[in-house]
């Protein structure tokens, strides 16, 4: 039981941890996309490690890290004077524990997800009867309103809509980068990530990390798909576009442009904040993924080193 303790331990570390590391990180600098990558990765890690606990739990014997024999000495001097009983007590009540987690977030998440996909269904069925398809642009429609709004909403295949409000309160480069924005945002999944992560909100709210994920998702993804735009229409074109364009009127669930991070994405935009070339962000993105992944094991790795140490004196 020993181990699976351990991986529950790093799951909570991670956490109640990585957000705090992660809010730390100043927004109008780094590269967007491998901050995407840590949050998400370890959401994954602490879900995996809590997974793990619960497969270690229900083995016989808590699985084959138990009857290591170079350990064998160490987990009896670790337990030494603990109840077999109140070993077998405390592994089934945290068994029931994350399986009853492992439920909740099963049928909210279900829930949910219908509830979503269903809401998305009508949402695309009304607005394709009032829009108009552009000539030029797959998957592009156009809505006759003054207004300058413009969103995305998911799907197969997923729809840019804009409104011809753009094209009278922009110039040609600023709706160009409006709709290479909600474009980016297709292209990148970010819908899906944001529906992710929101979901997993709602199961668990109690935890840091997957409370503070949908605002921190949202706002990262807005400004993926900005650094897009701006490689594509400049810096002026984007920060007119956020300026200008509205936030009211996009349905629930859709990506609109100047809904989320209006504040931090203007001041990028001032300094010019470019994402890394190609290859470095590869590496940090991979970099990020390593980090997360791997920090809910090391509780695991300071158990065994405390368990040598321990055995070597017994020995």
């Amino acid at each position: 039981m020993t181990v699976a303790l351990a991986l529950l331990l790093g799951a909570w570390l991670v956490g109640h941890l990585v957000p705090r590391w992660l809010g730390r990180l100043d927004l109008c600098q780094v590269d967007p996309t491998p901050v995407i990558v840590a949050w998400l990765t370890s959401i994954a890690a602490a879900l995996a490690a809590g997974v793990g606990a619960v497969i270690v739990l229900l083995l016989p014997n808590h699985g084959v890290v138990s009857d290591l024999a170079v350990l064998h000495h160490c987990r009896t001097a670790l337990l030494h004077g603990l109840p077999p009983t109140l070993e077998r007590v405390s592994g089934l009540l945290v068994s029931g524990l994350l399986l009853v987690v492992g439920l909740r977030i099963t049928i909210v998440g279900l829930t949910e997800w219908r509830r979503r996909r269903r809401e998305r269904r009508g949402q695309l069925a009304i607005l394709r009867l009032a829009a108009e398809p552009d000539s030029s642009a797959a998957n592009t429609l156009w809505l006759t309103h003054d207004r300058p709004l413009a969103f995305s909403i998911a799907g197969r295949p997923g729809v840019v809509f804009a409104t011809k409000g753009l094209i009278r309160h922009l110039s040609p480069d600023g709706v160009g980068a409006v709709i290479a924005h909600e474009r980016a945002h297709l292209a990148g999944r970010h819908h899906l990530l944001v529906a992710v992560t929101e979901l997993l909100g709602k199961c668990l709210p109690i935890v840091p990390l997957l409370r503070q994920a949908p605002h921190a998702i949202r706002e990262l993804v807005e400004i993926a798909a900005d650094a897009h735009a701006e490689r594509l229409h400049g810096s002026d074109a984007v920060r007119s576009a956020l300026l200008t364009v509205s936030d009211d009127g996009a349905p629930r669930g859709a990506l609109a442009m100047a809904r989320d991070g209006i504040a931090v994405r203007l001041e990028r935009l001032r300094r010019h904040a470019s994402p890394d070339r190609y290859a470095a962000r590869a590496a940090r993105c991979v970099l990020a993924a390593v980090v997360a992944s791997t920090l809910p094991l090391a509780e695991v790795s300071l158990l065994l080193v405390t368990a040598v140490v321990a055995c070597m004196d017994t020995a």
